[in-house]
């Protein structure tokens, strides 16, 4: 009983009952966004877009008021294919040479209940920005249990076109529809 409201007093101190906007870095090793895509119809394969960096604002109390951004350097573009990673990155595709990150700022936030949120922004590749919207579910608020520090983690999804931010070769070989998936874990400064 004593051990539960401890917890409690911690969590409300770390969230408040009256919880103020939390700021929090993102975890870049437990922070993964994947893209995959259809090629030629035959296979579906995907890169991971590592290193990813960046702040997340979140309001317990007044989700609307919570904001990201991210940035992804094209650097850690992962597909497991060396070869594929380097055309990827070239003219053809990204151009990274040219547009060496891709970067996401949330406009709006909307708690669709449940844990759900619907989450507003621009994000902005090869130099285009486009409003995108993520399906994203809270998964864990807390105290991390081995940094000490308030923690939350979130899973998010969206599709794109590609061809909208002028990354369109070999449309429609290789697809348009890009699925995104996202998970990560955000920390802020561990409460002395």
């Amino acid at each position: 009983m004593i051990r539960t409201a401890v917890l409690a007093l911690a969590l409300a101190t770390s969230f408040g009952v009256a919880a103020k906007p939390v700021s929090y870095q993102l975890d870049p090793s437990h922070t993964v966004v994947l893209a995959s895509w259809t090629h030629v119809g035959f296979s579906h394969p995907s890169a991971n877009f590592g290193e990813a960096s960046g702040t997340l604002v979140y309001d317990a109390d007044d989700v609307a008021k919570s904001n990201v951004e991210v940035t992804l350097p094209l650097s850690g573009l992962d597909t497991f294919v060396p070869k594929l990673d380097e055309h990827l990155k070239s003219a053809d595709f990204f151009d990274a040479a040219k547009y060496p990150t891709i970067t996401f700022k949330s406009t709006m936030v909307h708690d669709m209940g449940g844990g759900k949120l619907m989450i507003m922004g621009d994000l902005t590749v090869h130099g285009v920005t486009k409003p995108v919207t993520l399906d994203a579910t809270l998964n864990n608020a807390g105290i991390h249990p081995m940094t000490k520090a308030p923690t939350v983690g979130f899973d998010a999804t969206t599709t794109i076109k590609r061809s909208d931010f002028g990354v369109g070769a070999y449309v429609p070989m290789v697809s348009d529809e890009i699925s995104i998936r996202i998970t990560t874990e955000a920390s802020a400064k561990a409460t002395p």
